[in-house]
């Protein structure tokens, strides 16, 4: 069978609570969602009946080991908030939260998506290429990003 190019892409999810500095709207207020990240995949399934992997652009697993490493690990169930918010001054944050983290950048579904995709662009940029990322916020309101636009 002739190797043709292939698209994967798995689906993660996580929850994730946020505030937007400087926001004109609600969003300014510390809130969650519960995110779905899809990491598309590009590149030709293995031609060799001896690799176990044979037929696969790549095994499901490690992308999820990858993906879970990188961002899941560290966002499900944080506090992200702008490293520029007073939110740093409040008394007790810290020691309230397991998982507090403070981004050099708005915490938008925009900023996070491009985050979230230069963490893992370095892992997949040979054979097997990362060339689509969705992050959606919300059942109806997500950022795509696509290798073929940049």
């Amino acid at each position: 069978m002739n190797a043709e190019t292939i698209r994967v892409t798995k689906l993660f999810t996580f929850d994730m609570a946020h505030a937007l500095y400087g926001y004109d709207g609600a969003c300014k207020n510390i809130h969650g969602h519960t995110y779905h990240l899809y990491v598309t995949i590009k590149g030709r399934a293995i031609q060799n009946a001896d690799n176990p992997k044979n037929g696969m652009v790549l095994d499901f697993s490690d992308l999820k080991s990858t993906i879970k490493e990188l961002i899941i690990s560290k966002f499900d169930h944080a506090l992200v908030l702008n490293e520029d918010s007073p939110h740093r001054e409040l008394h007790g944050l810290k020691e309230q939260f397991e998982r507090l983290i403070f981004l050099p950048f708005q915490p938008s579904c925009e900023n996070l998506l491009l985050h979230f995709k230069n963490l893992i662009y370095p892992h997949y940029k040979g054979e097997n290429e990362l060339v689509y990322i969705k992050l959606m916020e919300t059942p109806t309101s997500y950022a795509e990003w696509f290798q073929s636009d940049n």
